[in-house]
């Protein structure tokens, strides 16, 4: 059988009985489990909880929804205003996950959950559409099959499953290492595709300390089992990197491996991104101060930050550093004095004047009485 085959299969029983081997101890928020069908808590397969990078408002996507058990967990906290979507492959998956659907809307006062079938490395295409069009037009020479690729780019094109910039989260529970190697530079293309400028990642997945030699990657019993697949350590952060994200972080690493294959170990982590806002870099006067405790750092468009001095930042990265994956690390000053906008991007290097910074208004993580700390 092949990879995909025993992927397949092997979820599709884990829809029908519990498969204790498909999912590693996490410590979930219980109370967000309260609300929870039992059969969806049994039946979850993964490795972390990304729930938890779940903020109110946000459209979220999931990877590899399963059963629905992170959707629906994170509908709890998008609130009225957010909505979460789930993308799988396995019908049986979605039967469970679609089961409970009309419970989980009245216990949440709104269905601001949806389930849909698709493949993950490509988020574009609508397979349940093309499943339809299957029906009509069966594939029985090269003509059709031609005819059949034709109608899949017009699809992604005109109505792509997942629309870009549409998300402002993108999670994932211990799927990407069920994607072949061959595709999951597209898988992560994609992610980055459907984020909004801005927009953040949150992957929990089983990576390995070494590379999976070939004949592991050829055990369909250990691909399905999340264990031949899996990114090694530093392939998935450089995978994220070569996507076009930035501030790709190490969020969680478990010290005890999951399991330890031929000395191999595999391990659940989690990673978080963000996409850049891709808007002009326009200099307003402002300044960040990188706290420490290291003597400098380097973001990702190569920019030094010496601990303690004042350093020009364009807009965009002023914002991208006191907020979010940065802002506790940094300190932000605003001139008191607003200045007229021009497109500059700071040199590496480019130090701000204190003079040109008094009576700054300041950002960065509160103290807890307004103050900057």
């Amino acid at each position: 059988m092949s990879t995909k085959g025993s992927v397949l299969e092997r979820y599709s029983a884990g829809a029908q009985e519990v498969q204790p081997d498909l999912c590693c101890p996490v410590d979930y928020d219980r109370e967000l489990l309260r609300l929870l069908p039992q059969e969806i808590i049994d039946k979850d397969y993964g490795c972390g909880d990304p729930s938890r990078y779940v903020r109110e408002g946000d459209t979220v996507l999931d990877l590899g929804s399963g059963g629905g058990k992170i959707c629906y967990m994170a509908a709890q906290l998008v609130g009225p205003a957010g909505r979460v979507i789930g993308v799988d492959m396995n019908d049986d998956m979605l039967a469970l996950a679609r089961k409970y659907q009309l419970e989980m809307a009245r216990k949440l006062g709104g269905d601001r959950v949806q389930f849909l079938k698709g493949f993950i490395q490509d988020l574009a295409l609508d397979v349940a559409a093309m499943e339809e069009y299957l029906a009509r037009h069966p594939v029985r020479s090269a003509a059709d099959y031609t005819r059949l690729l034709d109608w899949q780019a017009r699809q992604r094109r005109e109505c792509p499953l997942i629309a870009d910039a549409s998300v402002d989260l993108v999670i994932s529970n211990c799927v990407l290492n069920l994607i072949q190697d061959e595709e999951k530079p597209q898988l992560l293309r994609e992610i980055h595709r459907v984020l909004k400028p801005g927009g953040r990642v949150a992957i929990a997945d089983i990576v390995s300390d070494e590379p999976v030699p070939a004949h592991l990657k050829a055990d369909p019993e250990l691909w399905s089992g999340c264990i031949s697949g899996a990114f090694q350590e530093q392939d998935f952060i450089r995978g994220f990197q070569e996507a076009g994200f930035i501030a790709v972080k190490i969020d969680k690493w478990d010290a005890r491996p999951w399991r330890v294959v031929e000395g191999i170990e595999f391990r659940s982590v989690t990673l978080t991104a963000r996409k850049g806002e891709g808007s002009e870099c326009l200099d307003v006067g402002q300044a960040v101060i990188y706290r420490g405790p290291y003597a400098e750092v380097r973001d990702d468009e190569g920019h030094v930050f010496p601990r303690g001095e004042r350093m020009a930042v364009c807009e965009r990265t002023y914002r991208l550093l006191t907020n979010g994956s940065y802002g506790d690390d940094f300190i932000g000053i605003t001139p008191a004095e607003a200045r007229e906008p021009r497109t500059w991007c700071a040199p590496p290097g480019t130090r701000r004047p204190a003079v040109e910074t008094k009576g700054a208004t300041h950002a960065g993580r509160d103290c807890g009485d307004g103050a900057c700390c």
